[in-house]
């Protein structure tokens, strides 16, 4: 099922967004947590009280994996999310429940729409952003400078800013040292993604770990999830 690059593939229950060979989504029906690199990139928002999850803005949406597991985080949370091709949420919309979320969904390029939030209103910022094809993926100009700076620019004090990234891992590290005081690693067993948080709160691996466990959307992947301070 699918055009232009995007298609959907049905392995059992679960169903597997893929976007120009590159595996952009997962979703399976009742479940939130994916076993996969998006539930490393979400559960960083339990870095935050209940109470500060009330925005999060998410670059690079995709099928909604990250976005699924946040609204289960943030219930009643504001969750815009930014994606560049409107073919991409069409199949999401059509095959992995996307509308259930209750998202609000922007269609243009993250690198460009997130100057239209550079307003200090939000909690979290989850960045997903790549192109290129399957395991050749990676983050396109502008990365990390500017767009880490204009991703800041969204948070409110405290904020975070969570990315994922590949073989550009040293690059965005370094750029979140420049930009936050405080910083950690998320990374998932058998994946080669690095997950960086930042805010200028401190933050702490072990107090993300607890909450974790105790997150029923969660507390599964526990066991894949590895945590450190940066």
């Amino acid at each position: 099922m699918g055009r232009r690059g995007v298609r959907v593939v049905r392995q059992g229950a679960e169903r597997v967004l893929r976007v120009d060979d590159t595996f952009a989504s997962t979703y399976q029906p009742g479940r939130i947590a994916t076993g996969s690199v998006w539930d490393a990139l979400a559960c960083g928002l339990l870095a935050l009280p209940l109470e500060r999850r009330g925005s999060v803005l998410l670059l690079g949406l995709g099928g909604g994996s990250a976005a699924r597991i946040a609204r289960a985080l943030a219930p009643d949370a504001r969750i815009i999310g930014v994606e560049l091709r409107a073919e991409v949420v069409e199949a999401a919309r059509a095959h992995l429940d996307l509308d259930a979320l209750d998202l609000e969904v922007v269609i243009g390029d993250a690198r460009e729409v997130v100057e239209r939030f550079a307003d200090g209103s939000f909690d979290a910022v989850l960045e997903d952003v790549f192109v290129g094809r399957g395991r050749g993926a990676y983050k396109p100009e502008g990365f990390p400078f500017p767009m880490l700076a204009r991703a800041r620019a969204c948070l409110r004090p405290g904020g975070l800013l969570v990315t994922n990234t590949l073989d550009e891992a040293p690059a965005m590290l370094a750029g979140m040292r420049e930009l936050f005081a405080h910083r950690l690693e998320i990374s998932l067993a058998d994946f080669d993604n690095r997950v960086f948080v930042g805010s200028d709160a401190p933050l702490s691996g072990r107090e993300l770990r607890a909450r974790v466990a105790r997150d029923a959307a969660l507390r599964g992947s526990l066991a894949q999830l590895r945590f450190r301070r940066l």
